[in-house]
């Protein structure tokens, strides 16, 4: 059995997709392009797909991942340019490699995201992310299915700061102020979202942009903690492709960095 693991984004209108809603379409994609699926065992059989970490609705994402298992070998990169032309624009699939190291979802342990903040000042967001940095704890509230719960946010915050520029998926206005952050934070329990941290931003320094902020996952993988940068998950498989050429790998690294830097 040949297993595929393939990075995908949610880009535009498609940002607003459920993470329900991307699976349906997936699965149309896997018999639109006659992917030979493996499927489980029992009386409703469903095609051997993992999913890990999604990112919430309503947020862009550049570094989505999931794993596909397959009864018959396929090319990765054959594979992902049928996938990619069974979905819909925005819905993209960007990278495939064969698994060949295990424990993906394991090397998912932080995220790259960025932050656009219309309508706000660059330096009004900078005096907001000073005092969410400098505070000992941040205690926001979620409403989740059990009530509402309140936690302290600070300690999955590796780094917020403000950035120049916006990612490549990010369009930035240019007739009103705009703030963009950058934030890196660990995946630990209970899940910091970005949400979270604005709502910490708005707890400690009254920051409360005047629209919906647009949010866009740049990057997710294993967390350096030296140097608080976030590392491609797909690397080790590439690696460990003796047919992979190295200017391959070099690329995608350079990329992952560029995102977390």
């Amino acid at each position: 059995m040949q297993r595929i693991r393939l990075r995908y984004t949610k880009r535009g209108r498609l940002r607003f997709t459920s993470h329900r809603d991307f699976q349906r379409a997936f699965e149309r994609a896997l018999r639109r392009a006659e992917v030979p699926m493996a499927y489980s065992a029992g009386f409703t059989p469903h095609p051997k797909v993992s999913y890990a970490n999604a990112a919430p609705t309503g947020t862009g994402s550049e570094a989505e991942y999931l794993e596909i298992a397959l009864t018959a070998p396929r090319d990765p990169e054959r594979l992902r340019v049928l996938l990619d032309e069974s979905l819909p624009a925005g819905l993209d699939i960007v990278e495939a490699v064969e698994a060949r190291t295990p424990g993906l979802a394991d090397r998912l342990t932080a995220s790259v995201w960025e932050l656009r903040l219309d309508g706000v000042a660059p330096a009004e967001a900078e005096r907001a992310v000073a005092a969410f940095n400098g505070a000992a704890s941040v205690e926001v509230q979620r409403l989740t299915k059990n009530g509402m719960r309140t936690f302290d946010a600070r300690p999955a915050v590796v780094s917020l700061a403000s950035a120049e520029t916006p990612g490549a998926a990010v369009d930035r206005p240019t007739d009103q102020p705009c703030a963009i952050l950058r934030l890196v934070v660990r995946h630990v329990t209970p899940a910091v979202r970005p949400d979270d941290v604005l709502s910490g931003l708005r707890a400690v320094a009254d920051l409360a942009p005047p629209v919906p902020v647009a949010v866009t996952r740049l990057a997710q993988g294993l967390l350096d903690e030296e140097t608080g940068t976030v590392t491609d998950p797909l690397a080790p498989d590439r690696e460990a492709d003796p047919a992979a050429p190295a200017a391959v790998s070099g690329a995608a690294g350079a990329a992952a960095a560029k995102a977390s830097a």
